[in-house]
């Protein structure tokens, strides 16, 4: 089945070529929102690394080829080279890239006798009791405190439309705010065009290379199409 791609609105100043600002919905914001709790490992295999900036990618590819018998037994070179991303942003996962691996759930215990201590260790002992701490508890997040909840998951509000400047600051949508910028930004009101875009798999990768090098990441993405190499079995 083909990708259902979000669609965002760009306000465009033709004659700079460049992106004044994008309308966008929680689906556009979300993801953005989403990268800042992506681990760096995970960014850095999503995007190979022949794009990454600096010697990052370099650091990657060593471990990569690293020889298992100069690491420690125990360590899982994958958990390094493609971790998990946080279960709070599970919500957005749709837009995101897949990882290949299924997300651990991690368990915590504590003793029968419900002492304060808790561990994520099965073999633990209690301080108190010296009994093994093997009872399984439930960890309780913030939104599980909230008692009818009507949630949509994800990072941000979906009732709201959302402001994304070409540097990708994000606010809540002002028709006063975006007027101030066509105003301040472009010396004819005839020269700014509304385009409404697709964002899609490659354009999510394109985006989060752009933020990390770039001040003018929708323009560079959405106008410009700067190319991003991406290895085929992502696409």
């Amino acid at each position: 089945m083909a990708e259902t791609k979000p669609k965002l609105s760009l306000m465009i100043d033709k004659k700079a070529n460049k992106v004044l600002f994008a309308e966008a919905g929680k689906d556009f914001v979300d993801f953005l929102f989403s990268i800042l709790s992506l681990p760096l490992g995970t960014i850095t295999w999503l995007l190979n690394t022949a794009n990454m900036v600096g010697s990052i990618g370099n650091l990657y590819l060593s471990l990569q080829n690293f020889d298992e018998s100069y690491l420690e037994s125990d360590l899982h070179k994958n958990l390094l080279l493609k971790p998990n991303v946080p279960d709070f942003i599970s919500g957005v996962h749709p837009l995101l890239p897949e990882t290949g691996q299924d997300p651990v759930k991690r368990k915590f215990y504590n003793c029968f006798d419900n002492h304060r201590y808790v561990t994520d260790d099965i073999d633990a002992i209690c301080p108190t009791c010296n009994y093994s701490m093997c009872h399984e508890v439930t960890l309780v997040g913030p939104g599980d405190t909230k008692a009818g909840s009507t949630s949509e998951g994800g990072i941000v509000k979906g009732l709201a439309k959302y402001m994304v400047m070409d540097d990708l600051s994000v606010m809540p949508m002002s028709m006063t705010y975006g007027i101030n910028q066509l105003r301040s930004n472009v010396e004819d009101l005839s020269g700014v065009e509304e385009r409404v875009v697709e964002f899609g798999f490659i354009e999510r990768l394109q985006l989060m290379k752009a933020s990390l090098n770039s001040k003018t990441a929708l323009t560079d993405v959405f106008i410009e199409k700067k190319q991003l190499k991406v290895k085929e079995e992502e696409v």
